[in-house]
């Protein structure tokens, strides 16, 4: 499912038009963005949670040259699903 196709469920499951649904969705994921990036945690009883997490710096191999080389440390996001959601998704 793309956002296309995404926005059309949520419109239909709603009752709103496309473009309400669009504006609902566009307005969800920047906030759940903003707060991540902000290093707060999102926690979505029974879906899940975003949270942003500190990969530490690590020695990588060039695949191309096979040369060792220095990855940095970083920040990513990352999610964890919930409880019903991976019951949901076993089923």
């Amino acid at each position: 499912m793309n956002k296309a196709e995404l926005i059309e469920a949520v419109a239909a499951k709603t009752l709103t038009t496309k473009k309400q649904a669009n504006a609902m969705l566009d307005a969800i994921l920047g906030t759940i963005v903003d707060a991540v990036a902000d290093g707060d945690k999102i926690t979505l009883v029974g879906f899940g949670s975003f949270e942003s997490r500190d990969r530490s710096a690590r020695d990588g191999r060039n695949p191309k040259t096979g040369e060792t080389m220095k990855i940095p440390a970083t920040v990513v996001p990352a999610f964890s699903a919930g409880k019903e959601f991976r019951e949901a998704v076993k089923k």
